[in-house]
């Protein structure tokens, strides 16, 4: 099943795709679709509900994301790309919860921004909680699975001391959806492809399956170190190409450019980056 929330920045509505693609409206079942309306969401009758009008806006896919969980490196082609050793843990950062924003909106660089970088992703929507979980219970522990740009500031990243996070975490880095996907639709989470073009030019191509730490293996892994609580989202490392890495000379976003995300099973993406501007209410326009 296909479960997403459609409208206006901050006016979602909860919606389903139905098995035609056709977007239908929720809203007469539940309120919002979060981690405690999902099973109410899972049991409607599509068939009945009403369709979608015009060409909404799609949001981030759950309301009530707890906290986001970031894997870096998790590719060896990407750490190599990077410069950086192959991990023999996984590398775990986090992003804020401020940087969520819907899978079509604009990416804004931050003020004086230099090294804007793209990352796809498959995003891991947690439904049970996890505190050491074992490896072969881990995937039922999974609510289901969505489409990520983890978005990057290069410079802010790795030149402004040891924090991720300071790189990672600025406002719409992390485009999030269109669907949260259940487990029993996208099959095998270990073998769907991924890519990401930038203005027409493909940059990532890959595939979850070459993943140096597989998804069950993050989350037990993840959860010794952090409780993984219902409606948490973690994100699971990218592909090689990304333009920190590109040869001969690295390539990094500036305003204008359009970057297109898909990953099988889970949708696709398109945001078009934008320059830094004074929001002044602290809310995304």
């Amino acid at each position: 099943m296909k479960l997403c929330r459609f409208g206006p920045m901050g006016q979602e509505k909860p919606g389903v795709v139905d098995a035609d693609g056709q977007l239908r409206d929720l809203s007469g079942v539940i309120d919002d679709l979060t981690i405690a309306t999902l099973p109410a969401a899972l049991a409607a009758d599509v068939a009945s509900l009403p369709l979608a009008e015009g060409a909404p806006r799609y949001g981030v896919p759950l309301k009530g994301i707890g906290k986001i969980v970031a894997i870096g490196l998790n590719y060896r082609d990407h750490a190599i790309e990077s410069n950086l050793p192959i991990p023999t843990e996984p590398m775990m950062f986090m992003k804020a919860l401020s940087s969520l924003s819907g899978p079509n909106d604009d990416v804004m660089l931050p003020k004086g921004a230099t090294h804007g970088d793209w990352e796809v992703e498959l995003g891991v929507i947690i439904g049970k909680t996890c505190r050491y979980v074992s490896e072969d219970a881990a995937l039922g522990h999974v609510a289901g699975f969505t489409l990520v740009n983890d978005v990057s500031e290069r410079f802010n990243q790795k030149q402004r001391g040891s924090q991720w996070s300071k790189g990672k975490g600025h406002d719409t880095f992390c485009p999030t959806g269109p669907w949260l996907v259940t487990p029993d639709e996208v099959g095998d989470c270990q073998d769907l492809g991924m890519s990401l073009d930038v203005n027409g030019e493909r940059m990532q191509t890959g595939n979850t399956r070459t993943m140096i730490f597989d998804v069950k293996q993050l989350l037990s892994y993840a959860s010794e170190y952090i409780t993984l609580y219902p409606g948490d989202l973690v994100i699971t490392g990218t592909p090689p190409g990304v333009g920190e890495g590109k040869k001969p000379e690295a390539i990094y976003l500036k305003a204008g450019d359009v970057m297109e995300l898909a990953i099988d099973t889970l949708g696709t993406q398109r945001q078009q980056v934008v320059a830094w501007r004074h929001l002044g209410d602290g809310t995304l326009a």
